[in-house]
């Protein structure tokens, strides 16, 4: 743990040298970027101070301990000592969880939510995973905002995109990216047969434009007309909005947004779902072997990687990454995720301690 608060707090010392600099100064792309990583890191620096001065202080008040003969000193020592533990202990979880976070601390993240195999009933199970997320979010004080709807033919979706922002979001819901599964009897299943379907989830941060600066000369889009449900405006103006980042090359990625009757606020949810996408592609490049490591934990996050199996027969939800399982589905489903969330929170941050420490 200690070396990576000491990178830390290298790292926060260079950064004030730097926003120091007028030249920096004067350069307001670069000045805002590194004043935002200048205030994340402060968060962690400042309590690992503390820890280390929390450190020297007990090894004082021990080595007093062990020299005090007169009573009554050796009593206010020990209660001395017994507080500066206690402190130190619940620094120790704290510098703990930003380990856990490391540089991935976001309070606004996209999900995306599509159907995979399984037809209607894969677009009905989409829509139970969004209302658990919603219900999850608002629990925890978060807002949750759609950004685009393709709905289902019987109910549910077919894709579904939405953001969260919240403190913590991203580090309570990155675990869900990811294939997930469910058995059950649909309702149009006349004989009672079990059926399986799919959807697979993708758990996005949200960078700033400081931190995925995209260049016009990157960006193609065009406008058109909106399809789908929605009265006399569907078709008559040209409010939806395509995006391509990179047309034609092996790297582009195409984003579409029409569910807003703006086209100005479509661009706009369209370029949020555009930064990101590309923040992921990069954070996947930039940690590929770091995943790779950990995939027989809890997984790559690739959209590909089967993490869960919802069996509603049974009321049981397998997560199996971390071979826990929970008699608790209809809960889960309504939004009661802090169980499952908690145990894949300390699987993560067991793996990254030792990561930490050197222990293979």
């Amino acid at each position: 743990m200690i070396p990576f608060f000491e990178q830390a707090l290298a790292r926060f010392h260079e950064l004030e040298q730097q926003l120091a600099d007028p030249q920096v100064a004067a350069d307001r792309v670069r000045f805002t970027r590194l004043a935002k990583e200048h205030g994340s890191l402060a968060r962690k620096v400042k309590p690992y101070q503390d820890y280390r001065k929390l450190l020297a202080d007990l090894a004082a008040t021990e080595k007093l301990l062990a020299d005090e003969a007169d009573p009554e000193l050796r009593a206010v020592a020990q209660q001395e000592l017994l507080d500066l533990t206690a402190r130190r202990d619940a620094l120790k979880l704290q510098l703990e969880d930003f380990l856990l976070a490391g540089d991935e601390d976001y309070d606004s993240i996209i999900v995306e939510i599509r159907a995979g195999t399984g037809g209607d009933e894969a677009a009905l199970f989409a829509g139970n995973l969004y209302d658990m997320y919603c219900h999850y979010a608002r629990d925890q004080g978060w807002t949750v905002e759609t950004i685009s709807i393709s709905p289902g033919e019987v109910g549910g979706f077919k894709e579904i995109t939405f953001t969260v922002h919240g403190d913590g979001a991203y580090q309570h819901l990155r675990y869900e990216s990811g294939g997930h599964r469910v058995q059950r009897v649909p309702a149009t299943e006349a004989q009672g047969r079990i059926h399986t379907s799919s959807a697979t989830v993708a758990v996005l941060p949200e960078p700033d434009e400081a931190q995925i600066e995209l260049k016009d000369s990157d960006i193609e889009w065009e406008r058109m007309r909106a399809g789908g449900a929605g009265g006399q405006h569907v078709n008559k103006t040209e409010s939806a909005v395509r995006l391509w980042y990179k047309k034609g090359t092996p790297d582009e990625l195409e984003v579409k947004c029409q569910d807003e009757r703006s086209q100005h606020k479509n661009y706009e949810r369209a370029m949020r779902i555009l930064r990101s996408r590309l923040y992921e592609r990069q954070q996947q490049r930039l940690h590929a072997a770091r995943a790779q490591q950990r995939r027989s934990l809890i997984g790559s996050g690739d959209r590909s990687d089967r993490i869960r199996t919802y069996n509603f027969p049974q009321n049981r939800l397998t997560d199996h990454r971390i071979n826990l399982t929970l008699y608790k589905l209809d809960s889960i489903v309504a939004g009661d995720l802090s169980e499952l969330i908690r145990a894949l929170r300390d699987h993560d941050r067991k793996q990254r301690l030792e990561e930490a420490s050197g222990v293979p």
